[in-house]
């Protein structure tokens, strides 16, 4: 229970993250978000089992720390672009040979232990689609951080992407009834209770493989 209140809480303040280094650039403090995340990835290199990721998290931690001291407004916008890459790196290394199964057959093979035939290729599609999705947002916040406003930055990042997310969700949703109209077929809130149950488990799973 309190490693699912801890994920929450991160995630919670990974979503808040846009808004803190918007208000940051406002008021002139906008180091406080890059050192915040500086401590939120330094304790996770501490946590972390696997070497390979402790290594990770704590160069993230030191160069959002250095960042946060000499370039403040680069280093906070670079933080949704390396979150969106890291997605798409993970989501993406599951599709190479020897890495499977896809990110979403595993979660799928939770709620369906009998795996229904036609279901694996299709998993494999929707993990491309998000691999994609994940490489076009970290392109975007490239492109905002350079050229964009302040504002267009903060509400693509803290509006657009959770929105474009939600389209796709529900979007997919429907389309998997008449993809597979004979498949039982769970509610939403039983899939979201599996994410947030098992999520943190197939996460560290993947990045075993």
């Amino acid at each position: 229970m309190l490693k699912i209140i801890k994920s929450i809480l991160v995630t919670c303040l990974f979503l808040a993250y846009p808004y803190l280094v918007y208000q940051g650039m406002e008021s002139g403090m906008v180091w406080i978000a890059p050192a915040l995340f500086s401590g939120i990835y330094l304790l996770q290199s501490f946590a972390s089992q696997n070497i390979k990721i402790k290594i990770y998290k704590g160069c993230v931690s030191i160069g959002l720390l250095l960042g946060a001291y000499y370039l403040q407004t680069v280093t906070a916008k670079v933080l949704p672009v390396l979150i969106q890459l890291m997605l798409m790196y993970f989501f993406g290394r599951t599709l190479l040979k020897g890495k499977g199964p896809s990110f979403i057959e595993s979660f799928v093979r939770l709620e369906f232990p009998d795996f229904p035939p036609g279901v694996s290729r299709y998993c494999r599609q929707l993990t491309i689609l998000w691999t994609a999705f994940f490489g076009f947002n970290a392109i975007m916040c490239v492109l905002l951080a350079i050229w964009g406003s302040d504002v267009l930055w903060a509400l693509y990042n803290g509006v657009f992407i959770y929105v474009m997310i939600a389209v796709l969700m529900v979007g997919e949703y429907i389309y998997r009834h008449f993809r597979f109209p004979d498949l039982g077929i769970p509610n939403p809130q039983s899939t979201v209770k599996t994410m947030m149950t098992n999520g943190r488990k197939i996460w560290l799973d993947v990045q075993g493989r």
